[in-house]
C-alpha cells in the first residue's frame, strides 16, 4: 500500500510551486529519510495551496523531491527557516509540524 502511494506521488506531472532547501534539509531527506521541516526551507516560489504538489530543489537548483505540502505558499513563506514549534505563533494555528510529511513525498 505504501509503495502504491509513492507511485501515485511520482506520477504527478503538474506541480504548483518550488521550495528551495538548504544543504542540511537535502541531507535529512536523502540520508535520514525524514520529513521536510520549515527550518530547512530557504525560499518559496509559486502559488500553491495546502495539499498541492510542489518541487523541492537543493541549493544548486537540482530537484531533490516532490511532495504534497501541508501549508499554502503564503503560509510557507511566513514559516520558512523557522523551527516547527514557532508555527502556531507565526500563523495563529498549527496544522502539521512538517511542511511536507515523508509519507507524502517522493525522492527523485
Amino acid at each position: 500500500r505504501h509503495a502504491a502511494r509513492k507511485q501515485w506521488l511520482a506520477g504527478h506531472l503538474q506541480t504548483r510551486g518550488t521550495l528551495t532547501l538548504d544543504a542540511g534539509a537535502v541531507h535529512a531527506l536523502r540520508q535520514g529519510h525524514r520529513s521536510l521541516l520549515p527550518v530547512g526551507v530557504k525560499a518559496v516560489a509559486g502559488g500553491f495551496r495546502r495539499g498541492e504538489m510542489v518541487v523541492c530543489v537543493g541549493p544548486e537548483g537540482q530537484e531533490v523531491a516532490r511532495g504534497l505540502v501541508n501549508y499554502s505558499a503564503t503560509e510557507a513563506q511566513r514559516i520558512l527557516g523557522r523551527p516547527s514549534d514557532e508555527i502556531e505563533k507565526l500563523l495563529g494555528y498549527v496544522d502539521e509540524p512538517e511542511l511536507i510529511h515523508r509519507d507524502n513525498m517522493i525522492l527523485v
